[in-house]
C-alpha cells in the first residue's frame, strides 16, 4: 500500500512539473516522426497480466519490399536516439503508473512473447508490478546480458523496500544524466530474448 501510494503521488508530482516538456516532446516527435506520436504496446504486468504501456516514439515507420519492418538500427533515428539516452521516451508511462499498470520502480516490462521463455525464478519477476525504471537499469541497463539482467530483476523482487526505491531513483537520474548503457554492444536497442542472449530487438 505504502508503494502504490508512494507511486501515484510521484507520477501525478512528475506529470505536473514536466508537463510542459510532455508537450514539447510530443510536438517534437510529431514534426520529426509524424503519427503516432504514441508507441503502445501491450506488455505483461503483475502477474503476467497483459496491459497497454505507452511511449514516445523513437522510430520511422520503415518496412523492406516485403512489408517487414526495417532493423531497428535503420528505423532508428538521432532524434529517437536523442529521446532514448535521455529516457525522454518513457516520460508517457506515468499514465501507467498513475494507472496501476506500473511502478515507478520495478523490473522492465518485456515482451509477452518472452512469458514462456523464463525460467521458474525468471519468472520470478512478474511477482511485482513492472516499472519506469528498475534495478537492472542502474546496473548496466541495455549493456548486460539477459541472464545478468533476469539476476537483477528477481534480487529487487526479493529485497524490494522503500529506501531501495529512492535509491534506485537517485542512480537512474544518474545514468539518464551519464547517458551510460542506452544499447547493448553491437545492437541498436537491446537484443531480442531468445531464452539464450542472442538475436534481434524491439521499441
Amino acid at each position: 500500500m505504502i508503494k502504490r501510494l508512494l507511486d501515484i503521488i510521484i507520477a501525478l508530482t512528475a506529470l505536473l512539473l514536466l508537463s510542459p516538456i510532455y508537450l514539447l516532446v510530443a510536438y517534437k516527435v510529431k514534426k520529426n516522426l509524424g503519427s503516432p506520436v504514441l508507441f503502445r504496446q501491450v506488455r505483461p504486468g503483475l502477474h503476467g497480466k497483459p496491459f497497454e504501456m505507452i511511449k514516445f516514439r523513437t522510430m520511422r515507420d520503415a518496412v523492406d519490399a516485403q512489408g517487414n519492418p526495417l532493423p531497428d538500427s535503420e528505423r532508428l533515428t538521432p532524434f529517437g536516439q536523442m529521446l532514448r539516452a535521455t529516457s525522454l521516451d518513457e516520460m508517457p508511462e506515468l499514465w501507467n503508473v498513475i494507472k496501476g499498470d506500473m511502478s515507478v520502480v520495478g523490473p522492465r516490462p518485456l515482451l509477452m512473447e518472452y512469458l514462456p521463455l523464463y525460467s521458474p525464478e525468471q519468472a520470478k519477476r512478474h511477482n511485482v508490478r513492472p516499472g519506469m525504471t528498475g534495478y537492472a537499469q542502474v546496473n548496466g541497463r541495455n549493456a548486460i546480458g539477459w541472464d545478468e539482467k533476469f539476476k537483477l530483476d528477481t534480487w529487487y523482487v526479493e529485497n524490494q523496500s522503500t529506501w531501495l526505491d529512492f535509491k534506485i531513483m537517485f542512480k537512474t537520474v544518474h545514468k539518464v544524466l551519464s547517458k551510460d548503457d542506452i544499447s547493448a554492444e553491437g545492437e541498436a536497442t537491446m537484443s531480442k530474448f531468445t531464452g539464450s542472449a542472442k538475436s534481434n530487438s524491439n521499441e
